[in-house]
């Protein structure tokens, strides 16, 4: 074996959170250790996401965490601290806002704006004329139920009309998730962190309940009281290499997702008009992208097969799915083409049963988690480390999280977060909307 490395922190994965947990850490004064068996920070499913950023969740906490992280894009230098000064290619927040279809599906979004009033986040009502006003040509029929395309009834109105959405003004996209990551690496490096990259964990071991760090594939030992997995669609994986899943009721799979990236209309300037659309009539959500293209995502309907999948081996072939949710949008934007072929992305979720996180200490003591956060929480990603790096101190200081949870105060907005919502522990939360919307 090789002479060991020495850390106070070993973070596993080098994605968009994992990189904010290692830079929150090295914020505080903790050595840490980034581990990634890919080449590059957010080179895995943080490189294939949509990096949608948005403030509607379905829980007032989910609510709150993401309106928090919010003002960190918003202020991509201010949060990258003194790594902005240097010279850095960064990541570009595009703000455009985000439309949100009223539905029956939705509840018309009522839970939505109670949430969204109770922080004071800024929202507008939209009537047809306006949406119609700013997407030109856009069918409001109502398609209810989503189907997928080999329904006899597919692309028949079911009756009725979208009557309004809701536009929030705090919302965008990130221009290169890749790059995000990258830049927080860099920043994290600065406070003095460290990143081993085409490194894959073989072991994890502990004695006397607490774990001892980690044991690479090529052999390098990292020693380290604390060890966090933020090991993205491979986080099932590492816990089961830990040991820690005895007393989970909460878990993670990997999910098999795909994104059509599609042409705009002729006619259509999506690009120009710059919205995020969450539609949950046709089950869609998309967002421009550069040479105005769309890129249209499911908002995961009863019809929607859930794919689930080995993160060391799928299928990243388009299926019919991608093809479905493109489609399905075509239903609103009349002229929509498809191309020859299918252009987007596949790849993985990690997901929970019910869609929400899992920020979390474990039954082994200095091992935490960072899981299930796939498909709405990367706009959190800022949020989410200064969570954990909270938790770990509250632990390690001797905080007893199973008895009594840490309570994060949120960095920009007053609001105190009860991370028992977050737990591995808690029981399915009947208030998500149990899909990628959290």
């Amino acid at each position: 074996m090789k002479n060991p490395l020495f850390a106070d922190a070993v973070v596993i994965g080098a994605g968009i959170i994992g990189t904010a947990v290692a830079y929150e850490l090295a914020k505080s004064g903790r050595r840490t250790i980034s581990v990634d068996r890919a080449p590059k920070a957010g080179y895995g499913s943080t490189s294939s996401s949509c990096a949608i950023i948005r403030v509607h969740y379905s829980t007032l906490e989910g609510t709150a965490f993401a309106f928090d992280a919010y003002h960190d894009w918003e202020d991509w230098s201010g949060y990258l601290g003194a790594a902005s000064a240097k010279e850095l290619d960064k990541a570009r927040f595009q703000k455009t806002g985000c439309l949100v279809m009223k539905t029956q599906g939705n509840g018309h979004l009522t839970k939505i704006l109670d949430n969204a009033r109770s922080l004071s986040i800024p929202y507008e009502e939209w009537n047809e004329d306006e949406i119609t006003g700013r997407l030109p040509g856009y069918d409001l029929r109502c398609y209810a139920p989503a189907k997928r395309m080999d329904d006899p009834s597919f692309g028949e109105p079911g009756g009725g009309r979208i009557e309004g959405g809701v536009f929030f003004p705090t919302a965008g996209y990130i221009s290169d998730p890749q790059l995000a990551s990258q830049n927080i690496q860099f920043a994290a490096e600065a406070a003095g962190g460290r990143f081993l990259f085409n490194r894959g964990v073989s072991e994890i071991p502990s004695a006397g309940g607490r774990v001892q760090g980690v044991v690479l594939e090529d052999g390098t030992r990292v020693n380290a009281p604390v060890v966090v997995n933020v090991a993205g669609p491979h986080s099932s994986k590492i816990n089961e290499l830990a040991g820690v899943t005895a007393d989970m009721k909460i878990t993670t799979r990997a999910l098999r997702q795909e994104v059509a990236h599609v042409p705009a209309p002729e006619g259509l300037d999506f690009e120009g008009a710059g919205l995020v659309v969450s539609d949950n009539d046709i089950g869609v959500y998309c967002r421009p992208e550069t040479g105005n293209y769309v890129l249209a995502g499911s908002e995961d309907p009863p019809c929607d097969p859930h794919d689930w999948a080995d993160p060391d081996g799928f299928n990243r072939d388009f299926s019919d799915q991608a093809t479905t949710q493109a489609l399905r949008l075509a239903q609103r934007m009349g002229g929509l083409k498809l191309p020859n072929r299918m252009r987007g992305v596949v790849d993985l979720y990690d997901v929970t049963e019910d869609w929400l996180p899992i920020y979390d200490r474990s039954t082994i003591d200095g091992f935490y988690m960072a899981c299930g956060s796939s498909g709405n929480q990367f706009k959190n990603a800022p949020a989410a480390g200064r969570l954990i790096a909270g938790l770990i101190e509250y632990c390690e200081s001797g905080g007893d999280h199973d008895k009594e949870a840490f309570r994060l105060k949120l960095e920009h907005i007053d609001y105190e977060l009860d991370t028992a919502s977050m737990s591995r522990r808690r029981q399915i939360n009947p208030d998500s909307s149990f899909s990628v919307l959290g």
